[in-house]
């Protein structure tokens, strides 16, 4: 039987085949699904985030290793969908106006619809008034802003101001993300939490939603 260190050893080295096999393996055995995605899939993909900052991994390499966990998690989401048919909330996420980076944002996206949520994912060079005109429509719990650019950072604060102007900032709560951002960024624009990596995001979302449910 696979081993949670083995799932993650092969999606570090972007093995989707074997990493197929080793979920499915976890699964005869017994294996929670849930742990099988945080201890070996999420876990695979931390190391491969530490090692894309410190430039020890480069795109093509996170690539695959994104692929591999994606592969992974198609297999386990039913199961958790069966273990837990609440939804969670509704997240509406994208990379903000002027980035085309996705891997990260994508990354998050399956790891929030794994813990229970509905995602909508916009994409990537989504405007502020897209932002806004999906909000209106889907009416998410969350929104969930990215940005890989220092440049294109601002467009974080312009999706906020545009939700007061338009008196919607106090119906849905905006977290941001994105290697540039921090906890200080997010207090600068008012926004409501920050995530620095995909597994922090799904607690974040899960702790926003629980104070959330507790003021109503």
């Amino acid at each position: 039987m696979a081993t949670y260190a083995q799932l993650a050893q092969s999606v570090i080295a972007g093995q989707r085949d074997q990493v197929r096999e080793q979920v499915e393996s976890l699964i005869a055995a017994g294996n929670n699904p849930l742990e099988i995605v945080s201890e070996g899939l999420i876990a695979g993909m931390d190391v491969v985030g530490v090692r894309f900052k410190a430039g020890d991994m480069y795109v093509p390499e996170v690539l695959m290793s994104a692929k591999s966990m994606s592969g992974g998690l198609e297999i386990v989401k039913p199961l958790i969908a069966a273990a837990d048919q609440k939804n969670n909330g509704k997240i509406l996420i994208g990379t903000v106006k002027g980035d085309l980076h996705d891997i990260g944002k994508n990354l998050v996206g399956m790891l929030i619809e794994s813990g229970g949520f509905a995602v909508i994912n916009m994409g990537v060079d989504v405007s502020a008034e897209d932002f806004l005109d999906a909000i209106l429509e889907h009416e998410p719990d969350i929104v969930a802003l990215s940005a890989l650019l220092t440049t294109t950072m601002p467009a974080m604060r312009e999706v906020i101001e545009l939700l007061q102007e338009e008196g919607l900032r106090d119906k849905v709560k905006v977290i941001i993300g994105g290697a540039p951002v921090s906890q200080e960024y997010a207090d600068t624009i008012g926004a409501d939490g920050y995530a620095p990596d995909a597994g922090s995001a799904v607690e974040l979302c899960k702790r926003l939603l629980a104070s959330s449910s507790r003021a109503n």
